[in-house]
């Protein structure tokens, strides 16, 4: 601690996930950040690699702060604190509308040319390059798991402990590098954490899809 970069973090993971290769798993990242290392581990465990859209649901005024999550089907999470941080009913609803908006021009800019690859009865493991609230990777979880995997795995580097918690009642397996008590924010646990766009995301998509062509 803290990570170099995020491939560094990856790089970590793979260690940690090593038991899974060469079983098919489904990589699974939440956009965008999560992307780089998510193409990283399905290369190295022979996986196929895929996005999750989901999105937090930002604290008004304070859009980094999440008070809930959105999934592509609507399927919401509510934090228990989202009401003493300003989300009101209304202002949730237009906040899940939104996103979920984004969520569906993102879904037809990165993958066009198919659906989401299906994870029923497959090992899937879903990476972030870190949990905060947790709120977006409890909704990717509670998104995999109504589809039936074999089993469910959340793969990240860091996350405060409590959030740890909460996404073990929800994943069948937790790997995390570290659980500091003092956190602020996932970008001060690594020296290098540039913004991902939507460009990278695509063409790291479609990279990925032509090595798994047969």
């Amino acid at each position: 601690m803290p990570f170099r970069n995020r491939i560094e973090a990856a790089q970590l993971l793979i260690d940690k996930l090593a038991k899974y290769k060469g079983k098919n798993p489904l990589v699974l990242a939440i956009p965008r950040g999560a992307v780089p290392m998510a193409k990283l581990i399905a290369e190295n465990l022979d996986g196929e690699l895929d996005v999750v859209l989901v999105r937090k649901l930002g604290a008004p005024y304070s859009p980094e702060f999440a008070i809930g999550s959105v999934d592509e089907s609507g399927w919401t999470y509510i934090a228990d604190h989202a009401a003493s941080a300003g989300g009101t009913e209304e202002y949730i609803e237009f906040e899940k509308k939104k996103q979920v908006e984004l969520m569906r021009r993102r879904r037809a800019r990165y993958t066009p040319v198919r659906p989401p690859i299906d994870p029923e009865s497959r090992i899937v493991i879903i990476v972030d390059d870190g949990l905060a609230t947790g709120a977006t990777m409890i909704t990717a979880l509670h998104a995999m798991r109504a589809k039936n995997p074999a089993n469910l795995v959340c793969a990240v580097p860091v996350s405060p402990p409590e959030t740890l918690t909460r996404i073990e009642a929800l994943a069948d397996e937790v790997i995390c590098l570290e659980a500091p008590e003092f956190f602020h924010a996932i970008s001060q646990f690594y020296l290098n954490f540039p913004q991902v766009s939507d460009e990278e995301v695509v063409e790291l998509l479609q990279e990925s899809m032509k090595k798994t062509k047969p």
